[in-house]
C-alpha cells in the first residue's frame, strides 16, 4: 500500500488543462520533491491533494483510503504553506494548540503534543512570544510545529523556505532533513529551488506543463535526465550544450569543424543522427593546455568567476558557443587564453533533437 497514490489526475480550470492525467505513487516515510519552474503545476498538485482544489478526473488515496472527495480534515495531513499563517494575537503556544482545541482534544494530551513538537522543532523558549517577536525561521518552525502537533500521516510542504534569506535557508534545510530522518512520516514537498530539491529528496519529480517529466531519486535526475528539458533546469550552471550530430554508427560527436570520440558513453545504443544534442555538466570538463584528437574541443576563456570554494570559468568555443567549467578555486584563467577542453564522455548525455528524449 502506498502512502500516497495519485492515478489518472486532471485539473481544469475552465478551458485550460493545469494538470494532465497525472500519476505519482508516493511510499511510507518517503521524502518527495516536487520540482519545477513557476506554474508547472506543482503548488496546483500539493492543493489537490491537501483537498483544496476539486479533481476534475481522477482519484487520490491516502494510506490506502480513497480521499478524492474528502474533506482536507479528514485526510489525514497536516500542511506547511509558504507565507507563515500564524494568528497574531496569540502566542507560539496558541498557535500550536488552537487547531487541536477545536477538534475537541484534552488539555494534558493537547499540552503533551505541544511540549513534544517544540522539542524537535527547538522552539520550547518561544512558547510564550507572539508571532511579531519572532525571526522569520522561528516563525517558520512554529508554522511547521503546528502541522506537527497533528500527529498525521503525511506532511504537505508549499515552498516553506521560499520567505527567508539565504543563510536561514540553509539552516532550516538541514533542520526539515533531521525532521525527516527523525519523524520517518511521508512528506510531499514542493519547491522551484534545486538545490532544496537535491539536498532533502528521496526522489524528485520534475514538472513541466501540468506533467512530471522525470520521478527518480536525486543522483539518477542529476546524471541521467531524461530529456532536454530536465538536463537543462537541474544544475548550477545549466548543463552545456553542443548541438551537432552523432557519426561512424554512433562512434563519435561531430560538433562543427570538431569530432568528439563517444566511446565509454553510458547512455545505450547510438545511431547516425543528423540532429543531436551533446549535453556535459561544468565538473565534467576539463581544461587542458593540449589538444587530444578526438577527445578535446578548442574554446577562448571569456570570464573567470571565483565562487568560494571553487571557481566557474565561462568560455566560448566553436561558433560562439557558451561553456562553463567548474574548476579549483586556486586556478585562475586569463580571458583571451586558448585552451583545450576535455570531455568526460562516460557521463556525458546525448539528446535527440526531434523527441529532445535522452538517447
Amino acid at each position: 500500500m502506498h502512502s500516497v497514490s495519485v492515478q489518472n489526475l486532471t485539473l481544469k480550470f475552465g478551458a485550460a488543462e493545469v494538470l494532465k492525467n497525472l500519476n505519482l505513487d508516493v511510499e511510507e516515510g518517503e521524502f518527495i520533491v516536487l520540482l519545477g519552474p513557476s506554474g508547472c503545476g506543482k503548488s496546483t498538485l500539493l492543493n489537490c491533494l491537501a483537498g483544496l482544489l476539486e479533481l476534475s478526473e481522477g482519484q487520490i488515496h491516502i494510506k490506502g483510503k480513497n480521499v478524492t472527495w474528502a474533506e482536507p480534515s479528514e485526510r489525514g495531513i497536516g500542511m506547511v504553506f509558504q507565507s507563515y499563517a500564524l494568528y497574531p494575537q496569540m502566542t507560539v503556544r496558541g498557535n500550536l494548540s488552537f487547531g487541536l482545541k477545536i477538534a475537541g482534544m484534552n488539555k494534558a494530551e493537547i499540552e503533551s503534543r505541544v511540549q513534544r513538537a517544540s522539542e524537535i522543532l527547538q522552539i520550547g523558549p518561544l512558547l510564550d512570544r507572539k508571532p511579531g517577536a519572532l525571526s522569520g525561521g522561528q516563525r517558520q518552525r512554529v508554522a511547521i510545529g503546528r502541522a506537527l502537533v497533528r500527529d498525521v500521516d503525511v506532511f504537505l510542504f508549499d515552498e516553506p523556505l521560499s520567505n527567508l534569506d539565504a543563510k536561514l535557508r540553509s539552516e532550516l534545510r538541514v533542520e526539515l532533513k533531521r525532521l525527516h530522518n527523525k519523524l520517518k512520516n511521508t512528506m510531499v514537498y514542493v519547491t522551484h529551488d534545486q538545490i532544496e530539491a537535491l539536498t532533502l529528496a528521496d526522489r524528485i519529480a520534475v514538472m513541466r506543463g501540468g506533467i512530471i517529466q522525470q520521478l527518480a531519486p536525486p543522483q539518477e535526475i542529476y546524471n541521467r535526465p531524461t530529456n532536454l528539458f530536465v538536463a537543462g533546469f537541474i544544475g548550477s550552471p545549466s548543463m552545456n550544450f553542443l548541438h551537432g550530430a552523432t557519426v561512424d554508427g554512433g562512434r563519435a560527436f561531430q560538433f562543427g569543424e570538431t569530432k568528439l570520440d563517444l566511446a565509454g558513453y553510458e547512455g545505450g545504443a547510438i545511431l547516425d543522427r543528423p540532429k543531436a544534442i551533446l549535453g556535459v555538466r561544468p565538473e565534467h570538463l576539463h581544461i587542458q593546455s593540449e589538444a587530444e584528437p578526438g577527445k578535446t574541443l578548442p574554446a577562448v576563456v571569456e570570464i573567470d568567476e571565483p565562487m568560494g570554494a571553487d571557481s566557474l570559468v565561462w568560455l566560448l568555443a566553436e561558433g560562439g558557443v557558451q561553456m562553463s567549467v567548474r574548476v579549483p578555486v586556486e586556478r585562475r584563467m586569463s580571458a583571451g587564453t586558448k585552451v583545450h577542453l576535455k570531455l568526460d564522455i562516460p557521463k556525458a548525455s546525448i539528446f535527440d533533437t526531434g523527441t529532445e528524449q535522452r538517447v
